[in-house]
């Protein structure tokens, strides 16, 4: 991709202090990366080396399993960016882009249950099995009233070792394991929309951050994050509309 100006030398310091960009991948989200950690691949992947090609700088992936893996790398200093979802409950520590990627989050269930809609599952005595620290995981924390979360490595697995009533995910995977399990049903509706951003630590500079923002909105704009969900095998559709001006 054509860049017609070097990057200003106080933003390659702030954003990638140790001279290399240091990128913590989640693994655990299928639609954003896929491969191993040895060869990672994906639209957050790309979107990496992107940022790392503007700044001149090399870029090195960490790949975790789990979104809070993820975080807690940034958080801690062992990352530069992440690529997680918008959240009240991270942006204590991170200062977000808009999102690139906006995917669902759905609830699977026994293929018999009464269970139709989300607003069912908020009811005493239902179990929801969820991926602890995903999204899903700190957006029902915050807003199911009378479910109660059961939290393990994955949601749905959680969901069908326990017996539990539904299973909390993402819309695609999710998808997947209730082809693949007959006595399994997804609630077609979602309970939440999942907004994927890049993120960095709120102590970067307001001109760092900025530059982070504008060049997420550049992809988004001039097909790069499509084409990248198009190559790893992910809807278009997915694709985030523009940020508001």
């Amino acid at each position: 991709m054509h860049r017609d100006h070097a990057p200003a030398p106080d933003l390659v310091s702030d954003l990638a202090p140790t001279g290399v960009l240091r990128a913590s991948v989640n693994l655990g989200n299928p639609v954003l990366a896929q491969g191993t950690p040895e060869a990672p691949s994906g639209v957050t992947v790309d979107l990496a080396r992107e940022f790392g090609a503007r700044l001149g700088v090399p870029v090195e992936l960490l790949c975790f399993d789990a979104a809070r893996k993820s975080y807690e790398a940034m958080a801690s200093g062992r990352a530069d960016v992440c690529f997680l979802a918008v959240d009240p409950a991270r942006e204590a520590e991170v200062a977000f882009t808009e999102p690139y990627v906006v995917i669902e989050g759905v609830y699977a269930v026994p293929r018999d249950s009464a269970l139709r809609s989300p607003q069912d599952v908020d009811a005493p005595g239902v179990r929801v099995g969820v991926k602890a620290g995903s999204a899903y995981d700190l957006f029902l924390t915050r807003t199911l009233r009378h479910a109660t979360l059961v939290r393990g490595e994955e949601g749905v697995d959680t969901f069908a070792a326990q017996g539990l009533e539904a299973g909390a995910g993402i819309r695609q995977p999710m998808t997947a394991y209730a082809a693949a399990h007959p006595e399994v049903r997804l609630i077609g509706e979602r309970f939440m929309q999942i907004r994927q951003a890049v993120g960095t630590p709120v102590s970067r500079s307001a001109a760092t951050v900025a530059f982070l923002r504008s060049t997420v909105e550049e992809l988004k704009a001039n097909g790069f994050v499509a084409a990248s969900l198009r190559r790893s095998g992910q809807d278009v559709s997915l694709l985030a509309p523009p940020a508001a001006s």
